[in-house]
């Protein structure tokens, strides 16, 4: 009798084992998904730096080396900031621009281009004194939204990655070009394949929406942020989907601008989403042991 209760509580517990294991399968994300901190940091534990009032439409951010400072804009006025990230609230300004919805600025030489919604580009100087001067350059098709600029050296230009394009879909992302020395628009550089970040994620199809994008100078890898999507997404210079990190909507509650400093410290930077104070997220870079 007591060994067949045995034999009946070895086949019970091993019942139980494959049910909880079968269990686990079905609960779990896809092997693809990535649930990780992306290579050298930390984004679960970033130093939180809160901004004055006057960034709380926060929406580009730019690393300035030569004096470890942050160039920002914000959505809706034509102001270039500048913020120390030691003393935040000690910042500077200079106009170079009328009201707009401006989402994000890059520096190649000593010139901003900082990016409109429309996909305008405004092309300003460094400021030096209280006046900036500023050219203004439309784009060749109407109707399409941007959030989101960078610079490929290699290509001589800057980048574009579409928020909202009339000619993409749940399963594409465009861009558009502009080439920094003749200052004309080109056609798109490539398209990103966004079914990629689905599968990614575990997801069947995605909407991406990229808020803020940068070219990393370490390793070639442009950074994409999503405020709407949740997601920090790495990709090939040529637009390949590398792979996925999804946020903490507690800690990025907004996130709108990324930067790399020279020690390759990455930058985030949240607007205050109608709560809260805006932020700058600073994150360390920590290589992995090996």
């Amino acid at each position: 009798m007591l060994q067949y209760c045995l034999s009946c509580f070895r086949h019970i517990r091993f019942l139980l084992t494959v049910c909880s294991l079968l269990l686990f399968c079905a609960c779990a994300p896809p092997a693809s998904s990535i649930h990780a901190n992306i290579e050298g940091y930390d984004l679960d534990h970033p130093v939180r730096v809160n901004l004055p009032t006057v960034l709380n439409e926060i929406s580009g951010l730019w690393y300035y080396p030569k004096d470890k400072s942050l160039f920002a804009i914000i959505d809706e006025t034509g102001y270039l900031y500048k913020v120390n990230p030691r003393k935040p609230d000690s910042i500077f300004r200079w106009k170079f621009a009328g009201y707009g919805d401006f989402e994000d600025l890059v520096l190649v030489g000593n010139t901003f281009f900082i990016l409109e919604s429309n996909g305008t580009i405004y092309a300003t100087s460094i400021p030096n004194n209280e006046n900036i001067q500023t050219v203004k350059y439309s784009p060749p098709e109407k109707g399409n939204e941007y959030e989101s600029l960078y610079y490929d050296e290699t290509a001589g230009m800057l980048i574009l990655i579409c928020k909202d394009c009339k000619q993409d879909s749940k399963k594409s992302l465009s861009t558009l070009g502009f080439n920094v020395t003749t200052r004309q628009f080109v056609p798109a550089p490539f398209i990103m394949n966004a079914s990629d970040i689905a599968g990614i994620v575990g997801e069947d199809k995605i909407k991406f929406k990229p808020s803020a994008a940068t070219l990393n100078p370490f390793n070639g890898q442009l950074m994409m942020i999503s405020a709407i999507n949740g997601l920090l997404v790495t990709a090939s210079r040529t637009g390949e989907i590398i792979q996925a990190y999804p946020l903490n909507k507690k800690l990025y509650k907004q996130p709108e601008g990324i930067a790399i400093g020279a020690d390759r410290t990455l930058y985030i930077s949240n607007e205050w989403n109608k709560k809260g104070a805006a932020n700058i997220m600073i994150l360390p870079y920590r290589p992995q042991k090996k």
